[in-house]
């Protein structure tokens, strides 16, 4: 049978659909585009807004209606916060934000016998690590390797505890072995995948630190560029640098979670660190990985935040100086406390301050990549686009030589200058 995937979300919603379509591939089973004509569609959802929400809804009334006789399953943290919702759009199976195998099976039961199907357990309860198979789709260079799950933050504005549950760590012989497998299927670089990945290692015996897993994989694998996903500041310490600095396959790439740079801010979104233990990050990276690239979240007009606060944000965010960043303006998500929070901004003041903190963050991101004219730098080429082999360098700032078919390749190339949204080289 053919059947197709739509993923909305983060980069753990990605390997957990590569995971499920490789299990259908080794079943027999047909992978096609979304927009192909198949007998099953799965959407994999995103639950972190309210406005990922509506896009959830969007996507499935869309292939309703284009695909009215196919099987449509829909899985994921909208389904594990909201089934009803879900119910309501005329969906066929039904499936959480775990047990990805289950889920596969209903999906082939409801396509052969052509009946309503479901599988939800209660999040909150899960206490083992769903072990998938790792990997990426074919003619990817890079795969990812999800080593943990869950979150217990409860961050004032996040839902995902709830439709995550509690963390759950993989074994760290699994997480060598899927290493290992991805390197020998000839993937060049791994990234480091899961909702909260520095809490990886408090639910084994001995609670061993994340730099334990990231070392084990860095030495199992020194062929692979190790790239590290979202990292709480808090796991950045002086003995961490120094560890980790010892592998030259690690990535100097490094996205620290802010979410804000007040701390007035910070303690209303109940987040573990304030801006002076953020900012002790940043410096202990930059003295252990000169050079390296630090990149951030930030969410804007957060309930409450006055322009004072603001302010003070962006004078944070130019004093940390980052190589990029992701602006969000703050969307409300029901069943959270921030929902329910005094001083809710208006779409006309969030889309202000967005405007403001991305001009800022343009800045930043324009003096990195100058920063980087007349170095070196080893890029793994993924795709050509327009004339141009493009790949990103170990810092992951994009660089375009002229093309020359180069794919899955990692080459020395020397920057000349700035292109488009990245780099301009030349091949050493």
């Amino acid at each position: 049978m053919r059947i197709a995937f739509y993923t909305l979300g983060c980069k753990t919603n990605q390997y957990e659909t590569q995971a499920m379509a490789q299990i259908f591939a080794e079943k027999g089973h047909e992978i096609c585009t979304f927009d192909e004509k198949c007998q099953g569609y799965i959407i994999n959802t995103c639950s972190v807004t309210a406005v990922a929400d509506k896009k959830n809804r969007a996507v499935i009334r869309r292939c309703r209606k284009e695909n009215p006789d196919a099987v449509i399953g829909v899985c994921g943290c909208y389904t594990q916060h909201d089934a009803d919702a879900v119910r309501a759009l005329g969906v066929d199976v039904l499936g959480g934000s775990g047990c990805r195998e289950e889920f596969v099976e209903l999906m082939l039961r409801s396509m052969a016998e052509k009946q309503h199907l479901e599988f939800l357990d209660n999040a909150l309860r899960r206490r083992e690590f769903e072990i998938l198979p790792a990997g990426g789709l074919e003619g990817r260079t890079r795969a990812m390797l999800k080593v943990q799950d869950g979150c217990v933050n409860f961050c004032s504005y996040c839902i995902i505890p709830y439709t995550r549950g509690p963390v759950r760590s993989a074994p760290l012989e699994v997480v060598v072995a899927q290493a290992k497998e991805l390197a020998e299927n000839g993937y060049k670089e791994l990234i480091v995948t899961g909702i909260e990945i520095a809490s990886w290692g408090v639910d084994l015996p001995g609670k061993p630190p994340m730099s334990h897993m990231l070392s084990a994989i860095c030495e199992a694998v020194p062929q692979m560029r190790i790239r590290l996903g979202s990292l709480e500041p808090r796991v950045i310490t002086e003995e961490f640098c120094e560890k980790m600095v010892k592998y030259p396959n690690l990535c100097p790439q490094f996205h620290l979670s802010m979410q804000s740079g007040c701390d007035t801010v910070l303690a209303r979104m109940k987040r573990k660190y304030d801006t002076a233990r953020y900012y002790e990050s940043v410096q202990l990276l930059r003295k252990h990985f000169p050079g390296c690239a630090i990149t951030t979240d930030m969410i804007v007009a957060f309930p409450g935040e006055t322009e004072e606060e603001f302010e003070a944000s962006l004078a944070f965010i130019r004093r940390c100086a980052f190589a990029d960043m992701h602006i969000f303006p703050y969307s409300r998500r029901p069943g959270t406390p921030a929902d329910k929070m005094p001083g809710q901004h208006n779409n006309a003041t969030k889309e202000e301050r967005s405007r403001r903190a991305i001009a800022i963050a343009s800045e930043m991101n324009l003096a990195y990549r100058q920063s980087l004219i007349g170095s070196e730098q080893e890029v793994l080429f993924e795709e050509s686009v327009d004339g141009f082999d493009t790949g990103h360098a170990p810092n992951y700032m994009k660089v375009y030589v002229p093309a020359q078919g180069r794919h899955n390749e990692v080459l020395a190339v020397k920057i000349t200058g700035l292109h488009a949204d990245g780099l301009l080289g030349e091949i050493e």
